[in-house]
C-alpha cells in the first residue's frame, strides 16, 4: 500500500481563465481527482463507502500558490495522507510544473458523512482507517473563520451545473463565485497567492445564497456566505468562509 501517489495532469484550455492561468476552481478539481483516485487504492473508494452508507466531504482547503500553470503545461501532482484526527482525514498535496518548481501546495481535511442523515461520522466510529505519513513539509491545518459583517453583498441561486455526485453543490463551484466578486480588470493585474475555503453546511439546487464580501488591503478578498433571512452568526445559516490572497503583478 502506498501512502505517496502521484497523477500527471494537462492544464487544458477550458481550465484557465481569460488571462491564461489555472482557474483556482480547476486547482481543487485537480486535487478532488488524485485524491479520490488515491482513495480508491487505499480501499476507501466511494463505492465501497456506499455499502456502509457513507461518503466523503471535504470541510476545509488551504491552499498556497507559487505560480497559476497556463493551457497546455503539464504538472506532476504528489498526495499522501496525514494521520488521521479525530475528526478528520487530513491529506497534503504539492504539485510541481515540468522543471520540477513547485507550483502549488494544499492540505484539505476530508470527513465522513452519513448518506442518510447526511451528518458526520467521526474516524473512530466510521469503520474506515486510513495510515498517515508525515514528510515534513505540510501545511498548517487552517482555523474555522469567525463570521463578521461585510460591506458589501450579492446573492446567487444555485443551479444544476452547480452539484456534484452527492446531489450538492461542488466545493469547486464556490470559488467560481468568490472569483466572481471581482471584475476582470482586478484579475487581470493580480494573481492569487493564498488561498482558505471552510465548508460549514451544504446546499441544495434551487436554494439562494448570499456573500457577504470585502476586499482589505494587501489585497485579500473576505467572503462569508450565508442563507438569506436567518441569522448570519447561526452555524445553520452559514455555508462557506473564503479568505483569498493576492499579489500585483506587472502589466
Amino acid at each position: 500500500m502506498e501512502l505517496l501517489h502521484q497523477k500527471e495532469f494537462t492544464v487544458s484550455p477550458v481550465a484557465v481563465d481569460r488571462y491564461g492561468r489555472l482557474k483556482p476552481s480547476q486547482l481543487l478539481a485537480f486535487l478532488q481527482e488524485v485524491a479520490g483516485e488515491h482513495s480508491a487504492l487505499l480501499g476507501t473508494a466511494q463505492h465501497q463507502l456506499t455499502e456502509k452508507n457513507l461518503f466523503w466531504a471535504v470541510i476545509r482547503h488551504r491552499v498556497q500558490i507559487s505560480r497559476l500553470p497556463g493551457s497546455g503545461e503539464k504538472i506532476r501532482v504528489e498526495t499522501w495522507p496525514m494521520p488521521t484526527t479525530r475528526t478528520a482525514y487530513p491529506r497534503s498535496t504539492i504539485a510541481y510544473d515540468e522543471q520540477g518548481q513547485e507550483c502549488f501546495r494544499s492540505i484539505s481535511l476530508w470527513v465522513l458523512m452519513d448518506s442518510k442523515t447526511r451528518a458526520m461520522v467521526l474516524p473512530g466510529k466510521s469503520g474506515v482507517e486510513v495510515s498517515g505519513l508525515l514528510r515534513g513539509c505540510e501545511l498548517q491545518a487552517p482555523s474555522s473563520m469567525i463570521p463578521r459583517e461585510m460591506a458589501q453583498c450579492d446573492s446567487r441561486k444555485v443551479h444544476y451545473t452547480d452539484l456534484d455526485l452527492n446531489g450538492h453543490m461542488n466545493n469547486c463551484r464556490y470559488l467560481d463565485w468568490v472569483a466572481d466578486l471581482l471584475p476582470s480588470h482586478f484579475h487581470e493585474s493580480h494573481e492569487i497567492r493564498e488561498f482558505t475555503l471552510c465548508y460549514m453546511s451544504e446546499v441544495r439546487e434551487t436554494e439562494h445564497l448570499q456573500l457577504h464580501w470585502e476586499l482589505n488591503d494587501g489585497p485579500v478578498l473576505t467572503v462569508e456566505s450565508v442563507r438569506p433571512d436567518e441569522n448570519q452568526a447561526s452555524m445553520h445559516s452559514r455555508v462557506f468562509s473564503a479568505r483569498m490572497s493576492f499579489e500585483n503583478v506587472v502589466l
